[in-house]
């Protein structure tokens, strides 16, 4: 029988990981014949308990698992693992020898794709696998390519507010800005998305969320939703990092300003009051003033609201999306 891999040890270049989860080695021994063959690396588990240890740990590309078994069944097993951020989008694929049709829909409804009938037929099981597993990979590859491209995507389940999937970079965004991690969404994100989907107006996309820290700023818009929409469904998200370092130096470069300076009077342009500046820049409210006082000189204006609305004249000419 085949030993648990750690997940960093698994070949996933080569080959596709399967957790196959059943407490009768012998039908364990047969699926798992037919799948080595067919250049799987193959994972097992007995029960459910080791079953979710497992997917934790080694993070499969699909689970194939038994719906009745001792202890805790395959039903817990597959809501368990759609409650877990981690394990969220992997699909499960039920083999049961239960054909009636509410525990069909209990094994749909428990987060399973797809389900197979016992005596399981190896031929069968690989076939549906592969329409699973291509899906789950396109899905991967588009998740990948929105990072590569400075993206990030979250998925996120309105009637319980836990945050289903998240991509690295997502992770690491929302870390920097509000300080959480899956599966809790951070609450502004969470009120603005329900705020959509309590509206009335369900066909038009919704004003993007944006937060700001320091010089860069995360918006938030929302892509689609996903799954089935009973209490709200799941949704996709799109996150995307602006900086305005660019702005600040084009500030710097046309009014012969400091980086300091430049600074400043970027978040005077912003509508902040000198001891905001101060705490976003590390300093002084008085250093503040200082750099400011020495802004009017360059700029030859005497006003807070002049100065502010000369740089906007110039970041408008230079970048047109800017938003104040």
């Amino acid at each position: 029988m085949p030993q648990l891999f750690a997940h960093n040890t698994l070949d996933r270049a080569n080959s596709d990981v399967v957790l196959i989860v059943d407490d009768v080695p012998d039908n364990l021994a047969v699926l798992h014949d037919a799948l080595d063959e067919s250049g799987y690396t193959v994972l097992v588990a007995l029960s459910g308990v080791a079953a979710l240890q497992r997917a934790a740990q080694a993070l499969p590309d699909i689970v194939l698992l038994d719906a009745m078994m001792p202890g805790m069944d395959g039903f817990e097993v597959a809501r368990q693992l759609k409650a877990m951020p981690q394990t969220a989008h992997i699909p499960i694929v039920f083999m049961t020898g239960l054909t009636e049709t509410e525990h069909l829909v209990a094994a749909l409804e428990a987060g399973g794709v797809d389900y197979v009938t016992k005596p399981i037929k190896p031929k069968e099981v690989l076939a549906r696998m592969q329409v699973h597993l291509q899906g789950a990979r396109e899905k991967r590859q588009a998740r990948s390519a929105l990072d590569a491209f400075g993206y990030a995507s979250i998925t996120v389940r309105v009637s319980d507010g836990r945050l289903m999937w998240q991509t690295p970079l997502a992770r690491a965004w929302l870390l920097r800005y509000y300080g959480t991690d899956a599966p809790t969404t951070p609450l502004p994100v969470l009120a603005w998305l329900r705020r959509h989907v309590d509206s009335q107006d369900m066909l038009n996309e919704p004003p993007r969320l944006s937060i700001e820290h320091g010089s860069h700023r995360l918006t938030f818009r929302l892509h689609q939703q996903i799954g089935d929409s009973e209490g709200g469904g799941d949704w996709l998200i799109i996150m995307q990092e602006v900086s305005e370092d660019s702005v600040i130096e084009a500030i710097a470069l046309s009014f012969k300003l400091t980086p300091k300076e430049a600074e400043v009077l970027y978040w005077v342009v912003k509508g902040k009051i000198n001891r905001d500046i101060g705490d976003i820049l590390g300093s002084s409210p008085m250093t503040v003033k200082k750099h400011l006082e020495r802004v009017f000189v360059k700029l030859g204006v005497e006003t807070r609201t002049a100065a502010a609305a000369m740089a906007m004249r110039r970041i408008r000419q230079l970048q047109p999306q800017f938003e104040a």
